[in-house]
């Protein structure tokens, strides 16, 4: 009787590039009774690593600018030019791969209050000298007189450019919507809340449903325009006021706050009575907010000199970062491919960090990439454990910072004992508990 059977070469039980052969493996776990044990220390060491060898701070571009560094425009049309404005109204042009500016002109006779680019890769800026201003920083010399000036009748704090149409958003007191394809420096549509006259400090188009218009004011309003019917949509006033508003790039109606109560802030704006979110660990008030890329996370400065890494869905920082010669953060920016933040502070310098602290950029052989991976999955399944968590979790802080932060924990901690005896000597129900996410709404408007 004939038996036939299968049979391989040895090649085929052999890794491509290696003469050892592969054994074969029994993956009943009865037979392996370390194998969490073993996994458990491996995750350990890998978080060890991670933290041994974080080092976000890359450096600085050039020799940065003479003043602060208020504000900062990423070119759509690059992935390493960006633009940055300063208090003594310079504006340049940034060359991230060499780390050197490329074109830089006195713009302004004021502060840069705002930024952005326009589709055709145009720059505007506005200032605090009631101007703005178009440039084309590619195809003109430094000394070039701008494309087009408009004036204002007050000090403008902010611009946004449309995604798609020629047309952009300049904030004072109101907000007046410029077209750039008429001659005219006369505002074509003005927009404001009927009841409100007080100064707009940001606001942002979204770039999905691109004729909504978000903004914060003075009077902790956060207001949402609808250029469609040129008329204000929706009103919620937080017990302080907002510096900066973002959009998610991902999910249309979300965005985020920057509050000067330290925390930021993030809303549907189909529902602005409750909070998405709340992120909280600044000891400061928070100056800038953005997403990145993939909307998973944000990036905030503050002007407690630190900048600070969130995912959405956490409460807490995941990561801090801070040098001894960095001053109050007024900008910070995702770069388009995720992989960098660019803070811009007071002191004058523009830095660039890695987004994640223990990453490293050069080329990696498939068995280092796969090693990678490897740790990645198990500090990813061993992180609910308790020193792998603490270790994760450990961050070096500036002393002020540290001790900034207890002194905040002790007076929200007395202030919530304070709440509890009031509602405990109280007739039941007479003093209703609210969510963490309602309480620094104090009303909302349609």
């Amino acid at each position: 009787m004939k038996v036939k059977a299968i049979s391989r070469s040895t090649a085929s039980q052999q890794a491509p590039g290696s003469s050892v052969t592969r054994q074969p493996r029994n993956l009943d776990p009865t037979q392996h009774p370390f194998e969490k044990a073993r996994e458990y220390t491996r995750a350990l060491n890998a978080t060890k690593l991670e933290r041994m060898f974080a080092a976000p701070f890359i450096g600085q571009l050039g020799s940065g600018h003479v003043d602060g560094v208020y504000t900062m425009a990423k070119d759509p049309g690059s992935l390493e030019r960006f633009a940055s404005g300063s208090g003594d109204g310079v504006v340049k042009i940034w060359d991230m791969t060499s780390r050197t500016e490329i074109w830089n002109t006195q713009a302004h006779e004021h502060i840069v209050k705002g930024m952005c680019w326009t589709p055709d890769r145009k720059l505007l800026s506005c200032a605090s000298d009631k101007t703005i201003k178009l440039f084309d920083p590619y195809n003109s010399a430094p000394e070039t007189r701008p494309l087009a000036t408009y004036l204002g009748q007050g000090a403008f704090t902010s611009i946004s450019h449309h995604r798609d149409q020629p047309s952009f958003a300049a904030s004072s007191s109101v907000i007046s919507i410029y077209d750039l394809s008429r001659p005219s420096s006369t505002p074509a549509q003005t927009l404001h809340w009927p009841t409100s006259t007080d100064t707009i400090t940001s606001l942002a188009f979204n770039q999905t449903e691109t004729s909504i218009l978000g903004s914060t004011a003075t009077d902790r309003s956060i207001v949402m325009y609808d250029l469609r019917t040129s008329s204000a949509l929706a009103k919620v006033i937080l017990r302080l006021a907002s510096n900066t508003i973002a959009w998610n790039p991902m999910e249309a109606f979300n965005f985020a706050v920057a509050n000067e109560d330290h925390n930021i802030y993030m809303f549907d704006m189909r529902k602005m009575n409750r909070a998405l979110n709340v992120l909280k660990d600044h000891v400061a008030a928070v100056m800038d907010v953005e997403f990145s890329p993939t909307g998973e996370e944000l990036v905030s400065a503050s002007y407690d000199r630190t900048v600070r890494l969130w995912s959405r869905s956490s409460g807490h920082s995941r990561d801090i970062y801070h040098t001894k010669r960095m001053q109050r953060v007024f900008s910070v920016k995702f770069t388009p491919d995720n992989k960098y933040v660019l803070s811009g502070s007071d002191d004058g310098n523009i830095r660039i960090w890695r987004t994640d602290a223990s990453s490293r950029s050069g080329i990696k052989s498939a068995r280092h990439r796969q090693k990678l991976e490897y740790d990645e999955a198990l500090i990813r399944r061993y992180s609910h454990m308790p020193e792998i968590r603490r270790i994760r979790r450990h961050r070096h802080l500036p002393k002020a910072i540290k001790k900034a932060g207890e002194i905040k924990k002790e007076e929200l901690a007395a202030i919530k004992r304070r709440e509890e005896n009031v509602r405990k000597h109280s007739k039941k129900g007479a003093i209703p508990r609210q969510s963490e996410r309602e309480k620094m709404i104090i009303t909302s408007e349609k």
